[in-house]
C-alpha cells in the first residue's frame, strides 16, 4: 500500500522554459510542511509538441517522488487533469497552473483544507475582498463577467471559478468526475458547482495572484466555449430535471395559445373577416385543405434529409416535429422556433443536436433554392413577355400607395438579397463537398490556437459534413429537390385557390405572376424582421400583383391577408394537434434523452 497522502499534479502543454522550476519550487514547498515520502509531483503532459515530454521523464527518473504521466493527443485542460488524477496515488488530490501565477506560500492552506477533511474541495480566489491580486482591465473585466453570469445563471455562491489552485479529495472527485462534461477550460467550473449542488463542502480562500504571460480575449474558448457551456450546464441542472408530463403539456398549450394571440395582433381578425366577406368560404376551407396537403410532404422530405445523414424516422412524427417548430416560430423571433425541433428530434429519437441543426439547414437552403428558382423562372417569363418592365416600374414608382408600398419594396429588396445568398449557399456547399480542403479548422485555427478550438471545429465539421452528405449523394438531392418543388408548389397553389375565392379567372398570366407573388413573398419572410412575416409578406404579393394583373389594389391585398392568415392557421391548428400527440412522447424523450447521453457523450451546445 502506498504512503502516498497527497499528489500534486501540473497540468503542462509546451512548457519547457518553465516546468523544471516549476516542479522544482513545488517539490520545497511541499517539503516545507509534509513528512517525507508522503507526497508526489505529477507532470501531466498533454500531447506536447516541445521539449516538457523530455524534460519530465529526465525529473522523474532524477527523483523518485515526481512522475510522468504522458497524452499523445491533447485531451484538454479537464481531461489531462482527469487522466492524471486516475493514476495519482494520494487521497488529498490538488493541482495549480505551472506558471506558479499563485503565491506558493497559500499552498499548504489548499491542501490541509482537503487533507485534514475539513473540507472536500478547496478553490483559491482572485475576487475575495482580502486578497491581492494584481488583475490588469484585459483579465479582470473579463473575469469579473464571467463568474458573475456563473453565480447568475447556475447559483453559484464562489466568487472565482476558473483560479488554477485547487485541491479534492479523492472520494469526492470519484463521485463528481462522472457528472463533469467538459473536458477543457470549464472544466473547474462545471466540477465546482456540482460540487455544491451535491452537497459537498466547498472552502473558498483568497490568494495572492499575479498574473503571469499574455492574455487576450480568445473567441473561440470564451465565447462558443465557455459561454455554450454555461448554457449547456443550466439546461442540465435547471431545465431538464423539470421537464415532467405536466409542464410539457403547459408549455405546449402556453405555446399554441401565445402563437394564437400574437396572431390577433399582427392579422386584425376583424380585418381577414371583412375581407374574407367578398369571398367564398367553401373555397377559401379549399384554400387550407391545399395548405394542409403540403405538410405530409414536408415530413417525408424531412425523412429523406435525415436519411441521408444515417438517422432513419418515420415521416409520420417527423410532420409533428415540423408543426411545432413552425408553430415556434409564429411565435418566438429570428426563426427560434427551430431549435424547438431540434430538441424533439434530440429528445425522442437522439438525433444529436448538431446532426439536427444540420438538417434543417439542408431543409432552409433546399426551400430558399426552390423558392428562388419558381421566381427566376416567371421573372424570365415576365421579360420574354414584356411584363417585366411594368414590374420594375411599379416597384420603383407609385402604382400601389401607402404603406403598402413601402413595405412591398422592402420586400422584394430583401427577397432578392436572400435569393442571391440561398444561390450561393448551395454553391459554397457543393464546391466544398467536392474538395478535401478544411476549411473549418483553417478558419477557426485563425481565430484560436486553444484547447476548445479542436471541440469547437469538430462540432462545426460534423455540422458541416450533414450538410455536405445531402448535397453530394445525387439521389438524396434529386429526392430532396422534388420534395421541395412540390411543397412550395401547393404553397402557390394555395393562392390561387383563394384567387379563385375572391372570384378572379385563374388565367395563365395570372397563375405565372402569382408564382412570382407568393415566391417573392415567402422570400422577404426568411428575414424575421416583422412577427410571422406578416406586412412583408403582403406588401410584395400586392406590389406584384396589382400592376401586372387586373386584380385592384384592395383585392390583391385582401388574398394576400386571407391566404397569409389560411396558411398561418393551418400551422397553429398543426401545432395543436401535434403537440397534443407528442407531449406524452416528449416526457418519454427526456428520459431516454438523459440515457442516451450515458452512452452518446456529445457536445450539446
Amino acid at each position: 500500500m502506498s504512503d502516498i497522502e497527497v499528489s500534486v499534479v501540473l497540468p503542462a502543454y509546451n512548457e519547457e522554459d518553465t516546468i523544471e522550476e516549476t516542479v522544482s519550487v513545488t517539490l520545497e514547498t511541499l517539503a516545507s510542511f509534509l513528512p517525507a515520502g508522503s507526497f508526489e509531483v505529477i507532470v501531466a503532459e498533454d500531447g506536447c509538441d516541445d521539449r516538457t515530454p523530455e524534460i519530465a521523464s529526465r525529473l522523474a527518473a532524477e527523483d523518485d517522488r515526481v512522475r510522468h504521466v504522458h497524452s499523445d493527443e491533447r485531451l484538454g485542460r479537464g481531461g489531462a487533469l482527469e487522466y492524471a488524477f486516475q493514476r495519482a496515488d494520494g487521497g488529498t488530490l490538488v493541482y495549480f497552473d505551472t506558471d506558479l501565477a499563485t503565491d506558493m506560500r497559500h499552498l499548504e492552506e489548499l491542501v490541509e483544507s482537503v487533507r485534514s477533511g475539513a473540507y472536500d474541495v478547496a478553490t483559491g480566489s482572485r475576487w475575495l475582498p482580502e486578497n491581492r491580486a494584481d488583475r490588469p482591465a484585459r483579465r479582470g473585466v473579463p473575469s469579473l463577467g464571467y463568474n458573475t453570469l456563473v453565480r447568475a445563471v447556475l447559483r453559484s455562491k464562489l466568487q472565482d471559478h476558473q483560479c488554477g489552485f485547487k485541491a479534492f479529495d479523492r472520494d469526492a472527485m470519484e463521485t463528481l468526475a462522472p457528472m463533469v462534461e467538459d473536458e477543457h477550460w470549464f472544466w473547474d467550473t462545471e466540477l465546482l458547482v456540482k460540487a455544491q449542488r451535491n452537497g459537498f463542502r466547498v472552502k473558498e480562500f483568497p490568494v495572492d495572484w499575479t498574473p503571469k504571460g499574455d492574455s487576450k480575449v480568445d473567441i473561440v474558448r470564451d465565447v462558443f466555449g465557455m459561454g455554450s457551456q454555461v448554457l449547456r450546464t443550466f439546461w442540465e441542472l435547471s431545465v431538464s430535471p423539470r421537464i415532467t408530463r405536466r409542464v410539457s403539456l403547459g408549455a405546449g398549450t402556453l405555446l399554441v395559445v401565445v402563437a394564437l394571440l400574437l396572431m390577433t395582433q399582427y392579422l386584425d381578425p376583424r380585418t381577414v373577416l371583412e375581407r374574407m366577406a367578398d369571398a367564398d368560404p367553401a373555397i377559401v376551407a379549399l384554400s387550407g385543405a391545399v395548405y394542409a396537403l403540403s405538410w405530409p410532404l414536408r415530413g417525408i422530405r424531412y425523412r429523406d434529409i435525415l436519411d441521408s445523414m444515417g438517422h432513419h424516422e418515420r415521416w409520420e412524427f417527423l410532420t409533428g416535429a415540423v408543426f411545432v417548430s413552425q408553430t415556434g416560430n409564429l411565435v418566438f423571433p429570428a426563426r427560434a422556433g427551430d431549435a424547438v425541433r431540434a430538441y424533439v428530434v434530440k429528445a425522442r429519437r437522439s438525433i444529436p443536436y448538431p446532426t439536427g441543426f444540420a438538417s434543417l439547414a439542408v431543409e432552409r437552403v433546399f426551400d430558399l433554392l426552390t423558392i428562388t428558382l419558381l421566381a427566376g423562372v416567371v421573372l424570365i417569363g415576365l421579360a420574354v413577355t414584356g411584363s417585366a418592365d411594368t414590374l420594375f416600374a411599379a416597384l420603383a414608382g407609385d402604382a400601389v400607395g401607402g404603406d403598402t408600398a413601402s413595405s412591398g419594396q422592402t420586400a422584394v429588396v430583401v427577397a432578392a438579397a436572400v435569393g442571391l445568398a440561398a444561390i450561393g449557399a448551395v454553391a459554397a456547399i457543393v464546391a466544398s463537398a467536392r474538395t478535401d480542403r478544411n476549411f473549418v479548422r483553417a478558419g477557426v485555427g485563425r481565430l484560436s490556437d486553444d484547447s476548445y478550438a479542436d471541440y469547437v471545429a469538430g462540432v462545426i465539421e460534423g455540422f458541416v459534413a450533414d450538410i455536405q452528405t445531402v448535397t453530394a449523394d445525387g439521389a438524396a438531392f434529386v429526392r430532396v429537390g422534388l420534395g421541395s418543388l412540390l411543397i412550395w408548389s401547393l404553397d402557390v397553389l394555395t393562392a390561387l385557390v383563394v384567387f379563385r375565392a375572391f372570384g378572379q379567372s385563374l388565367t395563365p398570366s395570372l397563375i405565372a405572376v402569382g408564382f412570382f407573388a407568393v415566391s417573392v413573398g415567402n422570400l422577404a419572410k426568411v428575414l424575421p424582421l416583422t412577427p410571422g412575416g406578416v406586412g412583408l409578406y403582403e406588401g410584395a404579393f400586392t406590389i406584384i400583383v396589382a400592376p401586372l394583373t387586373p386584380v385592384g389594389v384592395t383585392t390583391a391585398l385582401s388574398i394576400a391577408v386571407v391566404d397569409h392568415a389560411v396558411k398561418n392557421a393551418v400551422t397553429v391548428v398543426g401545432g395543436i394537434v401535434s403537440m397534443a400527440w407528442l407531449n406524452v412522447s416528449l416526457t418519454k424523450a427526456v428520459e431516454e434523452s438523459r440515457n442516451a447521453s450515458e452512452v452518446e457523450p456529445e457536445a450539446e451546445a
